[in-house]
């Protein structure tokens, strides 16, 4: 079983993102729940979603010990990463997480920043997180996920999807 929390504000895509992985993880034959949570102000407060992939039914929906931990803002770090098993991995916004917290296994990558540089616009930040995520964990295939995506998004937005996975994917390896 597999437990991920995708953690950053409102507005920024991680519940899509969430869902994305979750959908992939079903079309490839196994079970997942994904929940989600966010603040009142729903633009710019902190909020969550998390994943539980598993290849037997899952009887409990909700994340005890994440293995991944995705932060796209400082508060979500902070708020988000406390409970992260020891031996899991912290995937952190360099720049929106100017203050990691410690923790041993963490990559940084300026996803925003590769958002706005390689695709245009930081709307895509949450799927270049995504890649990085797919990369990271190696639970689902890329394939698996680009048919996700290609599913969940605007039609005339589906190259640019395309290109962040991508770019968050080739994050991974440069890191």
């Amino acid at each position: 079983m597999k437990q991920l929390r995708l953690s950053g504000s409102g507005g920024q895509g991680v519940i899509t993102a969430a869902i994305i992985f979750a959908e992939a993880a079903v079309a490839e034959g196994m079970e997942a729940v994904q929940s989600q949570s966010y603040g009142p102000e729903a633009r710019g407060g902190a909020s969550k979603s998390e994943v539980i992939i598993n290849d037997k039914p899952i009887y409990h929906p909700h994340v005890s010990i994440p293995d991944v931990v995705l932060a796209m803002t400082q508060k979500a770090a902070d708020k988000y990463y406390g409970d992260l098993n020891k031996d899991g991995i912290l995937i952190l916004d360099t720049d929106l997480v100017p203050e990691p917290p410690e923790f041993p296994n963490t990559i940084r990558i300026p996803i925003t920043r590769l958002a706005v540089e390689e695709i245009g616009k930081s709307l895509f930040a949450n799927i270049v997180a995504l890649g990085a995520l797919v990369k990271v964990t190696g639970i689902v295939s890329m394939d698996a996920v680009k048919k996700a995506v290609s599913h969940r998004v605007p039609p005339h937005t589906i190259d640019q999807n395309m290109k962040a996975l991508q770019v968050g994917w080739d994050a991974v390896e440069n890191n």
